[in-house]
Parts: C-alpha cells; structure tokens; sequence
C-alpha cells in the first residue's frame, strides 16, 4: 500500500493519546507520592528595628529571645554583639562599619555567639578578629570555628608550670623567669621598649616548637607593619599568627580581638602543642571596653571604668595554662602588656593586671634614659613561679647575681652623694657596674642558653672584675665565640635541666678564663703603666 492510499485506522489513532495519558499520570503520581511524603517546616525569624545608632552602638527593639553576647546582623552584612538586655531594648555593639545604618532598619537574629575560624591555615597570616586577610594573601582556610569566649580549663585538668619559657633576654632568663603555661605582665611607660621584649621572645621561640600569637589591640597601623616587618624579616611569621585591630577601628572590634586570638592559641594548645600568645597592649582594650560601657550607659566606678573590668581582663588570662600530659600536656603562655603613666604601678588597671598574672617585668623609664636596654627594673619585677621554671644550671648562679645586682643598686644610690667608699664596697660597686653592662642587650638579637650559662657562670665566678668596663662588650663577644670549645655532653646537658657536676663547672670556668685572659692582661699591664706614670710625676 503506498503512502498515498494510507489512511489511519481506529488503533492507529487511539495510539499516540493513550501513551501521553500515561506519562502524564505517572508524573502526577510522582508529584503527589513526594508531596505526600514530604512535610513542610516552618523556620521562625526573629527580627527587630533599629531605635537609636550612635558612636559603635546601636539600640534595637523587638528582639524577646536574644542572649548576651549573641550575634545579630544588621543590612549590609555587618554584625553586632548583644552587650546590653534590658526589658525594652537591647544595647549591641557594632563590629564594622556603620554609616548605612539608620533608625527603622530591620536587625535579625543569627542563634549563634561570635566566634573566629581556627587552624593550621592561620600560621604565617595576619587577621582581623573576625579572621579577614589584611596581608593580601587571599581567604584564610580553616575547617573549624570556635567561640572567642570559652571557659578557662578546671583547675583539676592543670598541670604545673616546670618547663621553662626562654625569651633569649639574659635579664629575664637569669633573673625572672617565665614558665610555659605562666602569665607573666610586662609594663612600664610609654616608649620604654615593651613591645620589644615581647618581639624577642617571639623571635626566640624558632629552636624550641612553640607557635606564637601576637594580638594588636588598637596598635598604629605604623608600629603594627614595623612589627610584622621584622618578625617576616627574622623567619618568625612560620610559626606565628597576627591578630591585628588598629586605632581607627571600630571599639567593638578592638574589644574582641584579644578573645579571638586567645581561642586560635586554644586551638593548638588543646592539640598538645605549647603555644605564646602576646597582648600588646590591654591598656588599649581597657579604654575600647570603658568606651562601650559608657555608650551604654553602665554606671562607671574607679578612674570611669565599669565594675566589671576586672572580669573581662581576669576571664582572659584565666585561660592560659599548662594542660595535664592526660588532655595532651599542651600549653598557653600569655605575655600582656600594659602601659603606666609617670611610672604609677599603683593605678587602676596596672594593679587589676598585677593581681590576675605571675608576676609582672617593669621596664623603668630612668633605665632606658641611661641607655639600659632592655630597661627591666630588677626590684620592681618578680616572678611568681621563679625558679621552678628555670634551668638547672640557671639556678646555680640566679640566686648569688640577683642578690649582687640589688646591693650594686643600693649601694649606687649613695656613691652619688660623693661619700667615700671603703674597699669592699667599691669592689661590690665595680661588680654590680659589670653585671650591669653584661645584662644589657641590643634588639632582635636573642641569646641561646649555653652562651647564656656561661656568661653568668663568668659573671658569678668574677672573671669579668678585672676587665675595664669600656672592653666588656668585646670580652662578652669573645666569651660567646668560646661556648663552642665546650663539650657537647655539657651543653646537652644545659637544655636537659640536669644539675651540672663540679667537674663541669670547672671545665667552664677553664674555659671562660682562657678567653678572657687577654681582656685580664691587658687590665693588668693598663693599670701598673698608670701607677708607674703617678710615681714619676
């Protein structure tokens, strides 16, 4: 039959209809079989106005269920803290920009508190609190996020503070030591060199595995870059992670910064690594919480600080510790800095910080016009730990130069009156004038430990008496180059906190004496040449 002759039967047009009918049933099976099985859910919103926006804060109604300390989000993804829950409105504070904010805008809920993306991906960058780049290297990867405030550790999971925290400061390794998993304050006036010291000890820390956190609170933006530079500069960003808000920030921003930080420091402590974290400085987030405070209209106290600033300062440190080797034997040890005005330690704050940490390192203002640097004041500093957290062979030679150092002192005091000295005290006069010199060190240069112990076991011995005050820096140069002379079993024995023999002791000093000897000679023959010169005239 050909094409032309076709006509469709009845089968043949009742086809292509009914084949469309089943597909078109089965798909509406489908639909009602998943909608049937499905069940919607309604998610709530809570959202609230804006009333009010000043300086940092904004006042917000219509939030009933919100928490203290809870994140809300404003339009324009800006978030604030709930700091103030009163029965008709909330106080919140901002945490970036504000100027698009205006009253009547809509304020929702987020059901979470503020917390930082934490990790290995932070190691090397600098951050914000909320965890934005600000070195231009991209996102920061972190797979995890924790709260920036965290309760400190029970006081049963603590272990004691044994292991020693070097700085590479001959002043502070000698004579106050710091433990890991210690809180030991640094303050004194501005420009004194706190910061500095801080810097140090962060530097030292590349032979010991301890990872760094240095915390910016409200910094120069100049004094911040400086920092970074140097710590890039010395290979010290490998294991180090910068916490930064600047004096133009937001006093929300520069309130959480050091909670923020902390909780990246807990971080790795809990994953058993010891870590130092750096607080430079808490004067600067005593002033942004005051700030906040009397936005909000909380009742100030002493000096115009709120009550409670004792609590947010103590609530931070809390949480530097020393964990049991049961939870990992990780460890936090916290350096805050804190700055006095006209060297008064008795202030508000600065004795708020004295009460909370393990001692504190005063740097003094007349010491750092003489040219002492570091500036620390052996009298004013103290460390609550002390020798339990220092090396043996320290030990030895700590007590004997402490004692030393604080007669030299005392005794200078009266030398400026013009008295007339009897023998023994100028020679506890000339000894404390060199142990004076030999504590001294330039920036950004840590001392390892073995140079260290000698130069203390040299100090304590009186090697250095007889060498003229103006040659001590050669000698003390000539003295390091001499620590390679000394057996290795002796300087592993240094780093192992095992007591040293006399046998060893002897063995140093034998050292120390023959690369000192020139320095000695030379003394000598200086000093016959001049009384032969007074005979003749």
């Amino acid at each position: 039959m050909s094409i032309l002759n076709w006509s469709p039967n009845k089968e043949s047009m009742n086809m292509k209809p009914e084949s469309l009918k089943d597909v078109f049933d089965n798909a509406f099976n489908e639909i009602s079989r998943v909608r049937e099985s499905s069940t919607p859910k309604l998610i709530p919103r809570e959202v609230g106005t804006i009333l009010t926006v000043s300086t940092d804060i904004v006042n917000v109604s219509g939030l009933p269920s919100v928490g203290y300390e809870e994140l809300v989000k404003f339009p324009g993804e800006v978030f604030g803290i709930a700091f103030n829950v009163d029965e008709k409105e909330i106080g919140v504070v901002l945490l970036g920009e504000y100027s698009h904010l205006h009253a009547g805008d809509e304020v929702e809920r987020t059901g979470r508190v503020m917390d930082v993306a934490v990790g290995e991906g932070l190691i090397g960058r600098v951050i914000d609190p909320l965890g934005r780049p600000l070195d231009g290297k991209g996102l920061v990867i972190s797979s995890k996020r924790l709260p920036i405030e965290r309760p400190s550790a029970p006081i049963m999971d603590r272990a004691p503070v044994t292991v020693p925290l070097q700085t590479g400061i001959k002043v502070i390794d000698a004579l106050i030591p710091i433990g890991r998993g210690q809180r030991e304050l640094i303050l004194g006036d501005r420009q004194t060199g706190k910061t500095a010291i801080a810097i140090d000890t962060i530097l030292n820390q590349r032979d010991y595995n301890v990872l760094c956190v240095y915390c910016a609170i409200g910094q120069r933006a100049s004094a911040v870059a400086r920092a970074v530079a140097t710590l890039r500069e010395k290979g010290a960003m490998d294991y180090t992670v910068v916490v930064v808000t600047e004096g133009n920030d937001p006093s929300g921003l520069t309130y959480i910064a050091p909670y923020a930080a902390t909780s990246i420091a807990e971080y790795f402590m809990e994953a058993g690594r010891d870590v130092l974290i750096v607080y430079d400085d808490l004067t600067n987030h005593a002033r942004a919480y005051r700030e906040l405070s009397l936005l909000l209209r909380r009742p100030p106290g002493r000096e115009a600080y709120p009550g409670d600033i004792f609590y947010i300062h103590s609530r931070l440190l809390e949480r530097a510790t020393h964990l049991l080797d049961e939870l990992g034997g990780g460890s936090l040890t916290a350096l805050p800095i804190i700055e006095t005005e006209a060297q008064n330690i008795s202030a508000y704050i600065p004795t708020n910080l004295i009460s909370i940490t393990d001692g504190q390192i005063y740097l003094s203002p007349s010491l750092f016009e003489l040219g002492v640097l570091p500036a620390v004041d052996v009298g004013k500093s103290v460390s609550r730990v002390g020798g339990k957290a220092q090396l043996a062979a320290y030990r030895g030679v700590a007590g004997n130069l402490k004692l030393a150092y604080s007669q030299f002192e005392e005794l200078e005091a009266f030398t400026r009156f013009g008295a007339r000295l009897d023998e023994n005290t100028r020679k506890i006069i000339e000894h404390g004038r060199r142990i004076r010199t030999l504590l001294k060190q330039p920036e950004f240069s840590p001392v390892s430990v073995p140079e260290q112990i000698v130069i203390l076991f040299a100090l304590d011995s009186k090697l250095f008496d007889s060498v003229p005050l103006d040659r001590i820096v050669d000698a003390e140069h000539y003295l390091r180059e001499a620590v390679a002379d000394i057996p290795a079993e002796i300087r592993e024995r240094f780093n192992a906190d095992e007591e040293l023999s006399d046998e060893d002791r002897e063995t140093i000093l034998e050292i120390a004496r023959r690369a000192l000897e020139s320095f000695r000679l030379e003394s000598e023959t200086e000093v016959k040449s001049r009384q032969e010169n007074e005979e003749k005239l």
